[in-house]
């Protein structure tokens, strides 16, 4: 949306050298290793867009602590959504990715050489260490090439919808979230300032009163947002446009890569070229993590998702009904494929495999074992001791990364699950995104022309919805003194003396 505005004002003058100082930036990779990946050009040679678009809660200066209260030094990723623009800028794809998740962290360090842990943990803990590692976690756990970030806080979302003139929502009941402090009466709304900030940070008010529902609000907003921008009256208006560059302008923290006027000017001119109705929202499909009811892990199907979205399939449908085809063609289902050939030539008889199942399924790395020997491994293939695992991996030692990628395209596994280990036998540790069956279900993308699949198990809707309202929850969800548990309905019903946030 930044770019968009800034599209409008030009680039000469004052206002470049005004709107370029503007603009703060950061490392874009901050991971101990490898970097945020790369696309591959489509037949006419053009490549598709990823940008991470990252909501901070820091409270590290006067005004986001004034707004956030509990202040000082640290942040946290508390909005994360991956913007993929396709090759040929017909369609845009937004996915969220709750903060509550727990994956596999990468080891990163900050511009101050303070070094993370790495391991398992929540991917908004990654923000700690600059949006470079918050990158790193997302590709890490997604697989799809990053090429820019976009950071905002809180006063940035306020300065942003002050300068629209507001964004117009819609909410289904009543709403009261004490926490965010969002109080909205059944219906439409136009929010400014400090109450669009509480409405793109409730959780409690909407859905089930956790992060996935507050994705959906999100979604809405951003939609408005664009329709907003895109409406006659908005961008036509110099005063308008001049304020909306200075605060947009303001509230970002990019990578080198946007870090000046031209570059947001090209990133602007890519965005507008997709009509809303082929911006398709959606959140990758999750689970409840096992050991904690109040945090995420990936489900099955996102892996799916992610195999689409860089794979720059569509997600939405053309304005007949009929679905895109990608823009480039889809690579073929690994799992029905022979291997290819391997840097090293092992025969598949020599490669011994120890299985190991973290899934929780019982038999898992007995079922594994046979399929391996069955498809021609080395009978020496056997099993080893459980250890719980969220995504399934081929691990190798060194000088043996040819023979793993030979063990995960036999079991359709997608190139990302191979990584190097620290023992001294390629091992198979199945996680709990293969609960059964002989071929990984998840290990590429959807057919082309078929969003569905990609979908299956994720909310979506497209930026152009302008007649849906935001769920609140029906849940107790909330609480207020002296009563207890509520839902976020009767909680208004019972703070008559706290101001709604907007008429």
């Amino acid at each position: 949306m930044a770019g968009l505005v800034v599209l409008t004002v030009g680039t000469g003058g004052y206002l470049y050298m005004r709107y370029n100082g503007n603009i703060k930036s950061a490392p874009l990779f901050a991971g101990e290793s490898g970097d945020a990946g790369h696309e591959v050009p489509d037949e006419f040679g053009r490549t598709p867009i990823n940008v991470l678009v990252i909501g901070s809660d820091s409270r590290d200066n006067p005004e986001d602590c004034a707004i956030g209260g509990d202040c000082g030094p640290g942040a946290n990723a508390d909005v994360q959504l991956l913007m993929h623009i396709s090759a040929d800028r017909s369609n845009a794809t937004v996915m969220s990715i709750p903060r509550d998740l727990m994956t596999d962290l990468p080891v990163c360090k900050d511009e101050n050489n303070n070094k993370s842990k790495g391991g398992r943990g929540q991917i908004n803990s990654t923000l700690a260490y600059g949006p470079g590692c918050t990158v790193a976690a997302v590709h890490k756990l997604t697989d799809i090439p990053i090429d820019h970030f976009v950071k905002v806080d809180f006063v940035g979302v306020i300065k942003m919808s002050d300068a629209v003139g507001g964004v117009p929502v819609c909410v289904s009941d009543n709403v009261y979230d004490p926490y965010s402090h969002l109080k909205l009466s059944q219906g439409k709304h136009t929010l400014k300032g400090m109450a669009a900030l509480q409405f793109v940070r409730t959780r409690h008010g909407f859905g089930d009163g956790g992060d996935l529902g507050r994705a959906s609000a999100q979604h809405a907003f951003l939609g408005s947002m664009i329709r907003q921008l895109k409406s006659a009256g908005t961008l036509t208006d110099p005063t308008k446009v001049l304020s909306l560059a200075d605060a947009a302008t303001k509230a970002l923290t990019v990578d080198p890569g946007l870090d000046g006027i031209t570059k947001l000017v090209g990133l602007a001119d890519d965005l507008n070229k997709v009509p809303p109705s082929r911006v398709t929202f959606t959140t990758m499909q999750t689970g409840a993590d096992p050991r904690d009811d109040n945090r995420l892990v990936a489900g099955p199907d996102a892996a799916k998702l992610f195999a689409t979205i860089k794979n720059d399939q569509s997600l939405s449908g053309d304005q007949n009904g009929a679905n895109s085809a990608p823009s480039s063609p889809p690579p073929a289902d690994p799992a029905s494929q022979p291997p290819s050939p391997p840097a090293n030539g092992t025969p598949r008889r020599n490669i011994a495999v120890v299985v190991k199942n973290g899934s929780g399924a019982e038999g898992r790395a007995t079922a594994l074992v046979d399929v391996l020997k069955g498809a021609g491994f080395s009978r020496e293939t056997t099993t080893g001791k459980s250890t719980p695992a969220e995504h399934t991996t081929v691990r190798y030692p060194a000088g043996k990364e040819g023979d793993a990628q030979q063990v995960a395209a036999a079991l359709g596994l997608p190139a990302g699950a191979v990584e190097a280990g620290s023992g001294s036998s390629i091992e198979l540790l199945i996680g709990a995104d293969w609960k059964e069956g002989a071929s990984f279900p998840a290990g590429g993308p959807a057919a082309p022309g078929d969003p569905a699949a990609a979908l299956k198990g994720a909310e979506a809707t497209t930026a152009d919805k302008d007649d849906t309202c935001v769920q609140v929850s029906h849940e107790n969800t909330v609480s207020l003194p002296h009563y207890g548990g509520m839902t976020p309905i009767k909680a208004f019903d019972r703070s008559p003396e706290i101001p709604v946030s907007a008429p």
